[in-house]
């Protein structure tokens, strides 16, 4: 195990090199620049569209735009904002999350372009069923001879959205605040994390082999309820400690640029922390979120990019920033030893003290995180599968991903996230490459749709 932790280390640190800061946030900051902040100039006008105003249940694809976000956000709105965020606090100091804010400005341009292709160049998989994502864009956008690049793509797809970081995290809060100080048991155990896995498995398996329709019903319903839950929760720290928050602030930009809770002070490892953590948290440029968003019910590219550049606004720029605010206003980042998600735990016990009130709180956020990204992250896998295999054999994906979660219950949390951050690097290039190449298709399509959008409407003949 200690050889393949070292293995997989390496494999992340190189995945999420140089060349794969500049295509993300370089990409990014391109799109932004390139449609002149366009999309960000109609931010209701997708409030709209998210609202429903402009569904239409006889257009092509199998779920509306908001299941399509919820979605994309069960996958996203989970451990990477509760652990996640932990995680690089721990790794990267307070100034991560600068760096995270940075990556999801970007993001939301990222993601605005992606998911537009999601829906502009959508094929049909071996059954005659109409599919996006990022395969599809980049097999018809590019031309037949762009095959291997989105072969490339579906073979990392089949990995990276793997569920092992939330099986683990998930394993691990349920035994560091129920089973331990309740007496239940005494100290972690294979056994124990085993059966966390395996109870954990049935769960998911419910709902995942119910495909896509199910998954997104599930997570429409989950996704308002959890980010509720949490969200009044860190309301409540942040309110009750409020004089504090102005010196969180500073502390996350002073350390931004300073690199001083890094060992070795390293600015490039605050960003390099920040920007790993904020693809994991966000998915934008990734390509997980177009294979969610090529599912709506739409003719309409532009409208679909719109609803997906919210993701990254709620994700990252919100949940997480708000994550990050109860852990910096306890200071147990500095006074814990302990990482991921029991880090959050700690932060939520110092400031809800009462009978441990913070951590079931949390457990009860977390639980519902973690298993409607559970669910979605099953669907990314299984496309990737179908793409690969035909769609008659994408169910036999399901099984490996049920496995899966086992697997990440009894693991280490480094092999994990290096495993996930590994992948998703490797996802992250064809994508990427894709998009920065189909780019003033996107810019064509969304000068056209808000022209349109600014003429009047026609008048009716009497």
């Amino acid at each position: 195990m200690k050889e393949l932790e070292l293995i997989l280390a390496k494999f992340s640190e190189y995945a999420w090199g140089t060349h794969l800061l500049v295509l993300l946030l370089g990409g990014g900051l391109f799109f932004m620049l390139y449609s002149r902040f366009l999309p960000f100039r109609y931010l209701g006008h997708a409030i709209d569209v998210l609202r429903g105003k402009y569904d239409d249940p006889n257009e092509p694809g199998d779920i509306n735009h908001f299941e399509a976000l919820s979605s994309a956000l069960a996958a996203t709105v989970g451990m990477g904002n509760i652990g996640g965020v932990a995680v690089a606090i721990t790794m990267g100091g307070p100034g991560a999350l600068f760096w995270m804010w940075m990556s999801a400005f970007v993001g939301m341009a990222t993601k605005f372009f992606t998911c537009t292709l999601a829906i502009m160049y959508r094929g049909e998989d071996s059954a005659g069923k109409i599919q996006g994502g990022p395969m599809y864009y980049i097999e018809k956008g590019l031309g037949k001879k762009w095959k291997p690049l989105a072969v490339f793509f579906a073979i990392a797809g089949l990995f990276g959205p793997l569920p092992v970081f939330q099986a683990n995290q998930l394993t691990q809060i349920f035994r560091d605040v129920v089973l331990i100080p309740n007496g239940i048991i005494q100290e972690e155990t294979f056994t124990i994390n085993l059966i966390c896995g395996l109870v954990l498995a049935i769960l998911v398996s419910i709902v995942i082999f119910g495909g896509i329709k199910r998954i997104a019903s599930v997570a429409s319903k989950m996704v308002p309820s959890m980010v509720v839950i949490y969200v009044i929760s860190v309301l409540y720290i942040i309110f009750v400690n409020v004089e504090q928050v102005p010196e969180c602030f500073a502390l996350i930009f002073n350390d931004a640029f300073t690199g001083n809770a890094v060992v070795g002070g390293s600015l490039g490892s605050v960003i390099v922390i920040g920007a790993r953590r904020a693809a994991f948290s966000n998915e934008a440029g990734i390509g997980t979120a177009p294979l969610a968003h090529g599912a709506a019910k739409t003719n309409e590219p532009v409208r679909e990019g719109l609803v997906a550049m919210l993701g990254p606004a709620i994700d990252t720029l919100i949940v997480c920033t708000m994550t990050a605010l109860a852990i910096l206003i306890t200071d147990v980042w500095r006074t814990t030893d302990a990482d991921g998600v029991t880090l959050t735990v700690r932060a939520f016990n110092q400031a809800l003290p009462t009978n441990n009130m913070g951590g079931y709180l949390l457990v009860i956020s977390v639980l519902t995180f973690s298993l409607s990204s559970l669910f979605t992250l099953s669907y990314y896998g299984s496309k990737c599968f179908s793409y690969l295999a035909g769609a008659h054999r994408a169910h036999y994906f399901n099984y490996f991903y049920i496995f899966s979660i086992i697997v990440g219950s009894v693991a280490s949390i480094s092999a994990v996230i290096n495993l996930v951050d590994g992948m998703y690097g490797m996802m992250a290039i064809p994508n990427m490459i894709a998009a920065l190449a189909l780019a003033p298709k996107v810019k064509k399509a969304a000068n056209r749709y808000f022209n349109n959008l600014k003429k009047p409407p026609p008048k009716k003949v009497i």
